[in-house]
């Protein structure tokens, strides 16, 4: 893989058209489909908070590359926020209730990870009140390693060519961006905890939190989906265990290469354990640069942005 290259991260004010897009926008895979389907009802509400405690955090940051860097990734989640939020709209639009799950995700975020998580006063002390901004950059960073491994899985895939090139690209466009800022939120808390906590001991223990929250969000986005589609396959899959929806996804993944197999994301994931793990190593920029120059939506906001 080739190492990232330092360069000023930019947003690019996408804009997409999901009028024409089908709801099976991945043809005949409706686990596929509707996995990914869950992900525009959970990004919103996760890379808003991703903003909210980024700019908490910006007065800690002494280092100003990272201060750049982190700035350019605000601006960067707050476009795929916006995007993603569409195309909550394009499910409602083809008859699915979005709000049951969309407010799983609100909880945690809001509630579960907010500033003062289910009102706990003792957080609005100054000394635990920075440590738990701390450790939630610290949980964003974990988070940011599957966006990472799912950015780089997607750049690698082929399959998704045979899918609808507006929903596609959609994916596409924001992953690529995954992999070209991957390394920001670990470095942010690397940085931040060299005085304030163990950095190896905290992003184990806060991996083990975010992986099983990861895998169990990510199904229960494809359930609540799939029991509302006429799709007996879907219907089925709606009431599997997450045990089974894991083997499913392996299944699925295997045969179609829709999705990454549950043993792809485990694999990508054992390298975090290392104490000299750096996300660095796990993405290749140059090539999720060389697809955003040729992303229709991406190419459009440049030329868009050029005009002014």
């Amino acid at each position: 893989m080739a190492a990232a290259v330092r360069h000023q991260l930019k947003p690019r004010r996408v804009q997409f058209d999901f009028q024409d897009v089908p709801l099976h926008w991945i043809p005949d895979d409706p686990l596929a489909t509707h996995l990914i389907n869950g992900i525009n009802l959970l990004l919103p509400a996760g890379e808003l908070w991703f903003c909210r405690v980024y700019n908490q955090a910006l007065p800690l940051v002494r280092d100003a590359q990272l201060r750049a860097d982190v700035e350019g990734f605000i601006r960067q989640e707050a476009i795929h926020a916006r995007s993603h939020a569409k195309a909550e709209q394009f499910l409602q639009a083809h008859g699915l209730d979005t709000d049951t799950y969309r407010r799983k995700a609100e909880w945690l975020f809001e509630r579960f990870l907010g500033d003062a998580p289910f009102g706990v006063p003792a957080l609005k002390r100054p000394l635990l009140e920075k440590r738990w901004l701390i450790a939630r950059v610290g949980i964003i960073a974990a988070i940011e390693h599957f966006t990472g491994l799912l950015g780089q899985w997607c750049m690698d895939n082929r399959s998704w060519d045979r899918a609808h090139p507006v929903m596609a690209d959609l994916f596409r466009w924001h992953l690529a961006e995954e992999v070209e800022h991957r390394t920001v939120a670990f470095d942010l808390f690397a940085h931040l905890c060299r005085t304030e906590l163990g950095f190896y001991a905290s992003r184990q223990a806060l991996m083990a939190i975010v992986f099983p929250l990861f895998l169990y969000f990510l199904a229960e986005g494809g359930r609540a989906l799939g029991k509302q589609d006429k799709n007996a396959y879907a219907q089925w899959l709606s009431r599997r265990s997450l045990p089974r929806m894991l083997l499913e996804l392996e299944r699925t993944g295997r045969r179609t290469e829709n999705v990454p197999t549950f043993s792809f994301i485990v694999r990508k994931t054992l390298p975090w354990v290392s104490p000299r793990f750096h996300p660095v190593t796990e993405g290749d920029t140059q090539q999720a640069l060389d697809y955003l120059a040729r992303s229709p939506a991406a190419r459009a906001a440049a030329a868009r942005d050029g005009l002014h």
